[in-house]
């Protein structure tokens, strides 16, 4: 049994599959609230505090990649899982896009839910409990505070998401030197595979943009290696 209940937001449209997943986690220990369909699943948030939501793609009335994006809307931080019949890279990666923490397909065993339910879990509360020096980053003429996600240049504040200020504090920690890209993706998403290397390189993307302001700042690709900030000392 789980040490700790926590909250699950399951958004499943297939009555059989929805049934056997909750009854599944709520016997291992984690409280469960099934969902029928899209506009359902984000009342349910919009109301109820939850841990982690996992959602199928293929829902009524809002699908699950609209849900998410909803939900991101409210919770920058809040880890989602999507379960999809779909094997399309393209469906993978706008998941990811989107800011999802993993993508189960179907078939699947309720053991391997779990399992990476877990490991998120746990990278979440490991992510929570660690405090790292420093918290606030000059970087050009932009200052950057890790703790409030938020990045600053002349008087301007964006805030950013959880993984863009997790992704911007490891280039900022390794200023002007080689960022692996495997660190990041073990760091910051958990795992090292094709679908989360190309999440990853969305982010950098992002993050270049949120930079633009500097001229002398800039995040360089390393052929087959990972990243460098280059910030002039």
């Amino acid at each position: 049994m789980k040490t700790s209940r926590a909250k699950i937001l399951l958004v499943e449209d297939d009555d059989n599959l929805g049934f056997i997943l909750k009854d599944y986690l709520e016997m291992i220990g984690y409280w469960v609230d099934l969902q029928r369909n899209g506009i359902d699943g984000l009342k349910a948030f919009k109301i109820n505090q939850y841990d982690i939501c996992i959602l199928d793609v293929m829902l009524p009335y809002k699908d699950g990649f609209t849900l998410a994006e909803d939900i991101r809307e409210i919770d920058k931080v809040i880890p989602l899982v999507f379960l999809t019949a779909k094997q399309m890279k393209e469906d993978k990666i706008r998941g990811f896009q989107i800011g999802a923490d993993d993508y189960i397909t179907k078939p699947f065993s309720s053991e391997e839910l779990s399992l990476r339910i877990d490991a998120i879990l746990r990278r979440m509360q490991h992510h929570s409990m660690v405090v790292e020096e420093p918290q606030v980053f000059t970087i050009g003429s932009y200052e950057f505070n890790y703790g409030d996600q938020v990045l600053k240049i002349a008087g301007e504040e964006r805030r950013l998401t959880k993984k863009e200020a997790e992704v911007l504090k490891l280039l900022c920690l390794n200023k002007n030197k080689l960022l692996r890209r495997e660190k990041v993706l073990k760091n910051v998403w958990g795992k090292d595979d094709y679908f989360m290397g190309r999440s990853m390189d969305v982010y950098i993307t992002k993050l270049r943009k949120y930079l633009k302001g500097d001229d002398n700042v800039t995040i360089i690709n390393v052929h087959g290696a990972g990243f460098k900030l280059e910030v002039p000392d």
